[in-house]
């Protein structure tokens, strides 16, 4: 035989070939973008002043029957700058002033301008009664 066998590997004078220009072009423009997020990133964090969670709490459509209760849907959203965690939100049901019914509800998180909805059930009818909903506490992460 007439000829050095191949074993499959490439030799060494291939695995150090230098890089192309292509490569070159790929590899900085890839590093660019890069650092572009890593600074938005930064400039979001340090320059942008974060203001506290402003929570509202609204009642969305009204009281469904649903069986013996009437449900009530609500809906809870974030206009501040702040992420909030365990957002507890509290429905009372009044009649002539006083607590007929209460109900507690408890969201996990909601970041800046977001939005999460629920619902409460009744035993009386709200539409039939004064229905106060309100954010009653919530944590910060």
């Amino acid at each position: 035989m007439t000829g050095a066998a191949t074993t499959g590997r490439p030799n060494e004078k291939q695995q150090e070939r230098e890089r192309t220009f292509a490569e070159w072009v790929t590899f900085g423009v890839a590093t660019l973008v890069l650092l572009g997020v890593l600074g938005l990133i930064i400039y979001d964090w340090r320059a942008l002043p974060s203001s506290p969670a402003m929570l509202e709490v609204q009642r969305v459509g009204q009281a469904e029957r649903a069986g013996e209760q009437y449900l009530v849907h609500f809906k809870v959203s974030n206009s501040g700058g702040e992420t909030v965690g365990t957002v507890q939100v509290v429905a009372e049901l009044r009649r002539g002033g006083e607590v007929i019914t209460a109900g507690e509800q408890q969201i996990d998180f909601l970041s800046p301008g977001e939005s999460e909805e629920g619902a409460f059930l009744f035993k009386d009818d709200p539409d039939h009664a004064e229905l106060e909903l309100r954010v009653a506490s919530y944590t910060l992460p």
